[in-house]
């Protein structure tokens, strides 16, 4: 197999996040052009200056990325759509970069957003994918909670892990999401709250749940002199990995694409898990969040809850995990939940994330988990992020 070709000379601007509402009157044509205008915004640039332009979304129907470029009065000369859901954020990274290292594109603008109208997330979950449709939501699996319940419930059974190893999860990203003035969860959580609250599909309850509401998030892929010229903070791709339905063999996922090939991830970035400064995971739920620490190399399979436990999660911890607060208590605002780590760990490297830096802050790693179908995700990415200057 080829070696990847680095990324050097590329790099990742301009994250910007509209602020998550639980529910929206909007469509996802305007939260997606509020995103985008304030990403250009921030590196000072005007929709004429981009000639690239990426997009996932949930709820753009019947409107793809082709038809946004109306909308928004974009002319790009490369387009792409992501329908990738979690794993949207580092497909789009990967495939924007290779654009504009090929001249394909000098300015990509990546753009995730979805609206949530009260039901809209019932209706989307009906048809979510084949397997949605046919084989699990006439039955009585009305969305992911009891995929991911049947998912946690094995996890537990095959390791030993326990409630209070997803709770500790939990509860350090609901202290994070404190710090986040965008995040939709604004009471702090205790252990005791995670484990006295309502069963949702047993083993998961009420705090193991994202909450679905409506947002976007966005970025721009540039060149490194481009974004030195204009004066415009930056964080360097040193390296990624996309995977997609790996290890179709098991018979439940306990684990991820990311197992295929991490150990080219390491080899690209040249470093180790010992050296990253913050992790951002994809944390629908607490379960896929211990799956990713181990597949990434953090530790061994199985092993999550016991390394976890060891660790400070919180932003002036020894293991800053989901600063944002991720979409537990931040939100899932559709296929932005691919993108709400991805700008997160683009603001920790170029310290610009405010209230949620983590001090020294130098390298960054950030995966991506989507596309559920009944017993696995299908979709998984990863991408280490560094600083200009590490």
């Amino acid at each position: 197999m080829q070696r990847r070709r680095s990324y050097e000379g590329i790099v990742l601007t301009a994250p910007f996040s509209m602020p998550y509402q639980r529910y929206s009157i909007k469509t996802a044509h305007w939260w997606i052009a509020r995103a985008l205008k304030g990403s250009l915004s921030l590196a000072g640039l005007q929709p004429a200056d981009v000639d690239g332009f990426t997009v996932s979304s949930f709820t753009l129907f019947p409107d793809t990325a082709v038809g946004l470029t109306q909308h928004l009065g974009l002319s790009p000369r490369w387009l792409d759509h992501i329908p990738m859901g979690g794993a949207s954020g580092v497909v789009a990274l990967r495939r924007a970069a290779r654009a504009v290292q090929c001249g394909d594109s000098d300015i990509v603008a990546c753009v995730a957003g979805d609206t949530n109208h009260i039901d809209s997330f019932r209706l989307m979950l009906s048809s979510f994918s084949r397997f949605a449709s046919d084989a699990s939501y006439p039955y009585g699996y009305g969305g992911p909670n009891t995929n991911f319940a049947l998912l946690t419930d094995r996890y537990m059974q095959e390791f030993g892990a326990t409630r209070e190893d997803f709770g500790r999860i939990c509860v350090a990203q609901r202290k994070n999401a404190l710090l986040n003035p965008g995040a939709v969860m604004k009471k702090p959580l205790s252990l005791s709250d995670y484990m006295k609250a309502k069963t949702i599909s047993d083993p998961i309850a009420l705090f193991d749940c994202v909450m679905p509401c409506a947002g976007s998030d966005a970025f721009l892929v540039m060149r490194q002199e481009e974004a030195e010229r204009r004066k415009i903070p930056f964080a360097r791709i040193a390296g990624t990995i996309e995977r997609h339905n790996a290890h179709a063999e098991d018979p439940i996922q306990l684990r991820g694409g990311w197992t295929v090939d991490v150990d080219e991830l390491w080899d690209m970035a040249d470093c180790s898990p010992d050296a990253i400064d913050v992790v951002q995971t994809y944390d629908d739920y607490p379960v896929i969040v211990a799956m990713q620490i181990e597949d990434l190399g953090f530790c061994g399979k199985g092993e999550a809850p016991h390394f976890l436990s060891g660790k400070d999660m919180t932003i002036k911890g020894d293991f800053p995990h989901n600063t944002s607060g991720g979409q537990l208590s931040a939100g899932q605002a559709g296929a932005a939940g691919g993108f709400i780590g991805l700008v997160e760990a683009i603001r920790q490297v170029s310290q610009q994330a405010g209230g949620t830096q983590v001090g020294g802050a130098k390298i960054a790693l950030v995966s991506g988990f989507g596309m559920i179908n009944y017993d696995r995700g299908v979709c998984s990415g990863a991408a280490i992020l560094k600083a200009a200057n590490p």
